[in-house]
């Protein structure tokens, strides 16, 4: 089994600790980006996972190529070019105080791409699955176009495509987001959503929810994805399902609709070491659930634990093994040490 993602992968430079942006003093550099982050996440389960992207000849970008080498990924298909790396700068939150990100990435080289960089045809002989997200397309007219090119190409072969919508406010409006991703929801299998992307994106909005003092009804979101596949004829919808309690405290779970049933997975009290990259371990979790024919409670179940395991990492990629999240997935969540 192959998997190609595709998107822009950056470095990210965080104060120590929960220190502010205002207080530090030193940053700690790591790499990481949406769909690298599933790429790393997929390559740790035992999936052939290949990363899309173009990056500098300079030395910052052959870092983010060794990174993702260190955890398996395959970097062949990475065109080497442009000028920068994209960078984003992460401030951890805690308690009643959100974490921030900052972003530092226009003009990166992937942004500035050209279709003519990538050779689809090529690039999805073999291949299985296709991944992306919202955050590539918003990041110019030559990304979107670049997304929609990979579209055409992997559906040409048969290939599955899974979109997560991703919206983020500092990269596009609502009106062009929903624009753009309604185009390439034509050519997506499996859509990945959280409590508010639907809505921005799209303008489907759960009933009886509000995300900003953490309350969930799970019947909103059955709305929501039915809206979806009624909407786009996307076979499978998934969401996310977070109760923010604090900075530092989550409610944690998803639903997944197939065929027009539903299934919830069990719901998990977590305390968040690192939250970012969250949404993405859930996202390869399904892939690779999705691609071992789990059955669909099986596979939101794996989804879910493989994420909930990741708000326990630093840094963006998850470093579990298939393993670990099915043991987590089977009910062993004590955290007792393990001899």
């Amino acid at each position: 089994m192959k998997v190609i993602t595709l998107g822009e992968i950056m470095l990210r430079l965080a104060p120590e600790g929960y220190y502010r942006f205002v207080q530090a003093i030193s940053y700690g550099a790591t790499y990481g980006g949406g769909e690298a982050n599933v790429a790393v996440s997929l390559a740790g389960f035992g999936i052939d996972a290949a990363f899309v992207t173009k990056l500098p000849k300079h030395e910052i970008g052959q870092g983010a190529v060794n990174k993702l080498r260190e955890f398996g990924v395959d970097t062949s298909l990475i065109v080497r070019g442009g000028d920068r790396v994209g960078i984003y700068y992460l401030e951890k939150g805690a308690s009643q105080r959100p974490s921030k990100v900052i972003y530092d990435r226009a003009h990166s080289a992937i942004a500035e791409a050209a279709e003519s960089d990538f050779d689809w045809n090529k690039i999805f002989n073999g291949v299985d699955w296709f991944h992306f997200t919202g955050i590539t397309p918003a990041l110019s007219e030559n990304a979107a176009a670049i997304c929609m090119a990979a579209c055409k190409a992997a559906k040409s072969k048969g290939v599955k495509i899974s979109c997560d919508l991703n919206y983020r406010v500092n990269l596009w409006t609502r009106e062009k987001a929903g624009e753009v991703m309604s185009k390439l929801m034509e050519y997506v299998d499996l859509c990945i959503a959280n409590e508010e992307d639907a809505a921005d994106v799209f303008g489907i909005k759960a009933s009886g929810s509000d995300v900003t003092t953490g309350k969930i009804d799970p019947d909103g979101y059955k709305e929501v994805a039915a809206a979806i596949i009624k909407r786009f004829g996307t076979k499978q919808v998934a969401i996310t399902l977070r109760e923010s309690i604090t900075a530092n405290d989550n409610n944690w779970g998803a639903m997944l609709n197939i065929d027009n049933n539903y299934y919830f997975s069990k719901k998990y009290a977590v305390h968040i070491v690192d939250r970012v990259g969250g949404g993405d371990s859930f996202g390869a979790g399904l892939i690779y659930a999705t691609l071992n024919k789990m059955s669909p409670q099986d596979s939101i179940e794996f989804a879910v634990a493989a994420s909930c395991l990741k708000h326990t990492i630093e840094g963006d990629f998850n470093l579990v093994s298939a393993d670990e999240v099915k043991k987590l997935a089977a009910g062993n969540a004590s955290g007792r040490v393990q001899r």
